[in-house]
């Protein structure tokens, strides 16, 4: 239970106190700053505590936004202020620098009585105790954040007349209107905000009045998703046709998820990481559905399927990799900035440039329906397709605009990059030993060297013979290109290819190298290995998100780095498979053994104490 405070008399007929009981709040009354202080003295230090002025007029959900939103320690609307268990050892500083004012006596007149020449002016009013304690948080050091209301109404009137016109404004503003409408995301794909949300919003508030919450929503579509590919599996159109409508509606639950915790406040660290991660799960499940579908009928797409993945998740990397390189970066400007700020502004051009880079919504419609109507290959060289033309056209876009901006990276960009990488500990060997001469090069070199040496084992391994050495010792030459590139901090204009360039290189080597090698089962392991890896990627890009870091630096030598790992396969990939079978065993071995060191510290992170409140707002791509 949380404890709100009235600071000051209750007045007459104003439901203000039944507002906050309904949002779960024991209501409690001070007489003045003293006793709110005494009351908040005595309050358990885990409860959640708000201050609140009983001459507050507003909506109930704006009292919500201001007073429930557990992301933020110390929100603070017109009239009212909350404060968590983190920030309440600040509030209590706050309440007493908010109450010095108010316990200082008044002058006394010269000569000991009142002057009656002439009326002095009436002082202006004094803020309402918890807009003060607001300002005094503030003034200690402690973030306070304002919430955006909208069209929502939150104040404390100065008197009747004041009063009466705040109570019409709120009577013209449908609370619950907004609350829908607020529920979901400003931002969206076009099939989302037109063919999903119109209706998911519904769905949501349903799911809020019989008390489901977002997690137990985002399981059912994880579940969902998961049928739909077990229907896919199956071969028969029919299935395909049920595994189409499953998909979109796991979509649908996917949206209602977010609109929930949107529309109910419920945010949660738990919930935020499988928001995040049950995306990937559920897509990359579906295409491995399809592929088994095909392979009923005599088809084998699993290359093709690996294909997807690896194109998705690098589309990811390219969006990861250049937001935390220019997120905080100074001095930001570019031309391309600016054209693509005043496309934005058009609403053809708005819907078009989302579409076009294929995001959720449109991706999953795409594929639900060529499901439903055509074959696993069409589906997948549909979407091979239009992701490499996004691909294309957002990195072409983040190309330009690198060169043109004029910005300097923070050394905080260049350690975020630094864990993308997901360095090794031979390339960590190779980036010591050259750290001196690697001072030396030109700004492109770290991305050029990258970039080669990635070119140069995928183009080994599709080009040699599997079986002979040079594979191997191309991934030999990859670590110590890999370990030049990371020599020195990630700063440069470019340097934001360098993560994406290793992940291209390390997954299309394992692709190529299972698909030449024609052994029974080799792709389909060769799937599982990439699908592990690409969790520990993913879930190193929210760890950063959350400003916690990368993963701990055992799990990254547990692993192997990504250029140990692209070794390791170019080995086993020439010394077993001549022995047929023996090299799809050992891949399989090799992703169980990279999926479960993966997963058991990234759930025991995210179920942790420490875990960030990473909310994700929709998959940039």
């Amino acid at each position: 239970m949380s404890t709100a405070i009235l600071t000051g008399p209750a007045v007459p007929g104003s439901p203000l106190e039944g507002d906050l009981r309904s949002l779960g709040f024991d209501v409690r009354p001070a007489a003045d700053e003293r006793q709110a202080a005494e009351l908040l003295a005595v309050l358990p230090p885990a409860e959640r505590v708000a201050l609140v002025d009983p001459r507050f007029v507003g909506h109930v959900h704006a009292l919500r936004l201001a007073l429930t939103d557990p992301r933020f320690p110390a929100p603070a609307p017109p009239g009212a202020l909350t404060a968590q268990p983190a920030a309440r050892t600040a509030l209590r500083r706050a309440l007493a620098a908010a109450a010095e004012p108010a316990a200082r006596p008044e002058p006394a007149a010269a000569g000991g009585s009142p002057s009656v020449t002439a009326p002095e002016p009436a002082p202006p009013a004094t803020p309402p105790l918890p807009d003060r304690a607001a300002a005094a948080l503030e003034a200690d050091g402690t973030a306070v954040h304002r919430p955006e209301l909208g069209a929502l109404v939150a104040a404390v009137p100065a008197g009747p007349r004041s009063a009466e016109e705040t109570r019409d404004a709120v009577a013209a503003v449908d609370d619950e209107a907004v609350r829908l409408r607020s529920a979901v995301k400003a931002r969206d794909g076009f099939f989302t905000t037109f063919c999903v949300s119109p209706y998911s919003r519904y769905l949501a508030r349903w799911c809020a009045r019989r008390g489901l919450t977002p997690n137990q929503v985002t399981t059912a579509s994880l579940l969902t998703a998961l049928v739909a590919a077990g229907c896919a599996a199956t071969g028969a159109r029919g299935g395909y046709v049920a595994a189409g409508l499953l998909l979109l509606f796991s979509f649908v639950l996917d949206c209602t998820d977010g609109q929930l915790a949107r529309y109910s406040l419920q945010y949660s660290t738990l919930g935020a990481w499988l928001d995040a991660t049950f995306d990937r799960a559920k897509e990359y499940a579906y295409y491995a559905g399809l592929a088994l579908g095909a392979a009923r009928g005599g088809d084998d797409v699993w290359a093709l399927a690996l294909a997807a993945m690896v194109l998705q998740t690098c589309r990811h990397v390219v969006d990861f990799s250049f937001n935390e390189a220019n997120h905080d970066a100074t001095g930001n400007s570019s031309p391309t900035a600016a054209l693509s700020d005043k496309l934005d502004s058009r609403g053809w051009t708005v819907w078009a440039r989302r579409m076009i880079v294929l995001p959720i919504g449109e991706r999953w419609a795409m594929i639900a329906v060529l499901t439903a109507l055509t074959t696993p290959r069409t589906v997948f060289w549909a979407l091979l397709i239009g992701c490499a033309f996004a691909a294309c056209y957002t990195t072409a876009g983040r190309l330009l605009r690198s060169l043109t901006r004029r910005a300097r990276r923070t050394d905080r960009a260049a350690r975020a990059l630094a864990d993308l990488a997901d360095t090794g500990p031979l390339a960590a060997a190779a980036a010591r030993a050259l750290a001196r001469p690697a001072r030396g090069l030109p700004a492109l070199a770290p991305p050029a060297v990258a970039l080669l040496g990635a070119a140069a084992v995928v183009a080994t391994a599709a080009l040699a013979p599997v079986t002979g050495p040079w594979p191997a010792l191309a991934a030999l030459l990859y670590a110590l290109t890999s370990g030049l590139a990371v020599a020195r901090p990630l700063k440069g204009a470019l340097d934001w290819l360098v993560p994406p360039a290793f992940r291209a290189a390390e997954y299309t080597t394992v692709l190529v190298l299972a698909a030449r090698s024609e052994v029974p089962g080799a792709l389909p392991a060769a799937f599982g290995l990439v699908a592990a890896v690409a969790y520990h990627h993913y879930d190193t890009v929210y760890r950063i998100r959350g400003g916690t870091g990368a993963p701990p630096a055992w799990l990254v030598r547990a692993t192997g780095g990504h250029e140990l790992r692209t070794l390791a396969v170019a080995v086993l990939a020439a010394v077993l498979t001549p022995r047929g079978d023996a090299l799809t065993l050992a891949l399989t071995v090799l992703a169980a053994a990279v999926a479960l060191v993966v997963l058991v510290e990234s759930i025991r992170f995210w179920v942790s104490s420490s875990a960030p409140a990473v909310h994700d707002e929709g998959e940039p791509a």
